[in-house]
């Protein structure tokens, strides 16, 4: 069976300076992989080349087998690659449950999904989503009530009722609580085998909690790949990054 994620020497170039320089990686079926490294070091673009926010100028990216390089977002997307950005985008005036149940309705127009009711098997979903993150007792409160983590929680249920086969997070706990960080780690934890996923995180705690394999980049390129024991004793991976503390 072909990788769920695909990355061959992929680089992206702005004038003369590559943010991205011929990397390669390989995510399996309902693999758990974390993106770690410091600020600039590539990983956000790495995921911008992966969807299609910006023009891969070298290499190939593949999901399941399938050679989705340089296609436009809306393609990605619908390829069965989804994305968190770190500032969720939800509608604010719009119930939690009605966010989950536009994210599912498979119409491209927002206003048709308003309109539209769900079938019965979709209406389980979305209460399946509101229980995975917790939002049950929210769902019928408007979205610009919640709080900085519900808030967190809602876009990535939101995500997740679409059913991506690759789902790509970028830094989920920014501005979490510690407690509102852990309920988000058991959350990425239970998705994963459904989906294959990959987080970028700096949060050493979280990236320990949820890691099955880590893929260190720094200026650009893959500098060291493997489980967290093996990564927080590399030499080059606490020089370029984790110092002297290790993944706490």
């Amino acid at each position: 069976m072909p990788s769920a994620l695909r990355v061959e020497n992929v680089t992206a170039q702005f004038g003369a300076f590559k943010a991205v320089d011929s990397v390669s990686l390989s995510v399996s079926d309902g693999e758990l992989r974390v993106l770690l490294g410091a600020n600039g070091a590539g990983k956000t673009t790495l995921m911008d080349l992966i969807s299609g926010r910006i023009p891969c100028a070298e290499g190939d990216v593949q999901v399941y087998g399938r050679t989705i390089t340089n296609w436009q977002e809306h393609r990605i997307a619908s390829a069965g690659v989804g994305r968190k950005f770190q500032i969720p985008s939800v509608f604010r005036n719009l119930s939690v449950r009605k966010n989950i149940e536009v994210a599912r309705c498979h119409s491209q127009s927002v206003f048709k999904n308003l309109r539209f009711r769900l079938p019965a098997a979709d209406r389980r979903r979305v209460d399946d989503v509101l229980e995975l993150t917790g939002l049950q007792d929210s769902a019928e409160q408007l979205a610009a009530h919640l709080s900085h983590g519900e808030t967190q929680w809602l876009e990535l249920g939101m995500l997740v009722a679409q059913d991506p086969k690759v789902v790509l997070l970028d830094e989920p706990t920014a501005g979490m609580t510690q407690g509102e960080t852990s309920k988000t780690a058991e959350i990425i934890k239970r998705l994963r085998g459904d989906h294959s996923i990959v987080v970028i995180e700096h949060d050493m705690g979280f990236v320990r909690e949820i890691a099955e394999v880590i893929t260190v980049m720094h200026l650009g390129k893959v500098i060291a790949e493997g489980p967290v024991e093996q990564i927080e004793k590399d030499p080059e991976v606490r020089a370029a990054y984790l110092g002297s503390t290790g993944i706490l």
